[in-house]
């Protein structure tokens, strides 16, 4: 891949050279209130022309929950064959560890990602009675950062509570709104001696669950906003990249040209194929 991204117009311009898309969601196909048009119409023409298009998501909630909501933010069900999110990952672990009997378990996250709990053997308790925590986000992450859960990740530390991070995002843009996620509080955790395990982007494993969704593509392109995530990911996979500079390091990028892409990346140490403003055809 090259070091400095070549600038797109359009996905039309490098989709010859892919026979798979494994496509990030948040920030890329809809911005958490609504779906971008222009990225929906190249998602199915990609895959109308060239080949199956796979949505990866580091939603903590199985595959099913994101797929029945993406028609509430406007993603139809012709633009896409499947969904992996690291939510799903997350639920499978679980579930091996829950095998052996009744497992207890903290929960850190909203209601709303419980049906990751849905038919496995657990109890949710408090951090006195669990032998493991699970992190789907924050309880309200329209109003709280990692700084109010200090109490309870230190509570944690003390009884050396491994947790388990079903969302490695550490920020996601929700219309015009930056809220915290799961992966915010696990680098907290971390940052206090607290053992993490990750499931999700940039991790090898999801990858892996996602070009088995895409049927084993000889050519994929990963497509995605976050440079920690998405692009990280696909550089640990060796697959190429499209970076998507309208997402959540717009502000930090200042504008997409050579100059601001070259300081991005350097940065991070990350590389892509190519950059766009925003993914259409």
């Amino acid at each position: 891949m090259d070091v400095q991204p070549v600038i797109i117009n359009g996905l039309s311009e490098i989709a010859d050279d892919y026979d798979a898309l494994i496509c990030d969601v948040w920030g890329v196909v809809h911005n958490g209130v609504r779906a971008f048009d222009p990225a929906v119409a190249a998602l199915r023409r990609f895959r109308t022309e060239r080949g199956r298009v796979v949505l990866l998501t580091n939603a903590p909630r199985p595959p099913a929950g994101v797929e029945a909501q993406l028609p509430n933010y406007g993603v139809p069900r012709d633009c896409y064959d499947s969904v992996v999110t690291s939510g799903g990952a997350a639920r499978d672990y679980i579930a091996s560890r829950a095998a052996g009997g009744r497992l207890p378990i903290l929960h850190l996250g909203p209601e709303r990602d419980l049906g990751l709990f849905g038919g496995l053997d657990v109890e949710l308790c408090g951090p006195d009675r669990a032998r493991l925590a699970l992190c789907s986000g924050l309880f309200d992450d329209d109003n709280e950062t990692p700084q109010h859960y200090a109490a309870i990740l230190a509570e944690m530390k003390a009884r050396a509570l491994p947790m388990i991070c079903a969302n490695p995002d550490v920020v996601v843009q929700r219309g015009d709104k930056r809220v915290w996620c799961a992966g915010g509080l696990a680098r907290a955790y971390e940052d206090i001696g607290g053992e993490v395990a990750y499931y999700g982007k940039p991790h090898a494993a999801i990858y892996e669950v996602a070009l088995k969704a895409a049927a084993s593509p000889a050519r994929p392109l990963v497509v995605g906003d976050g440079l920690e995530t998405d692009i990280r990911g696909a550089n640990i996979m060796g697959i190429d990249a499209l970076f998507v500079a309208k997402g959540i390091h717009a502000d930090e990028l200042g504008g997409l040209t050579p100059g601001n892409l070259i300081d991005l990346f350097r940065r991070s140490g990350v590389r892509a194929r190519a950059a766009m403003e925003q993914l259409r055809w």
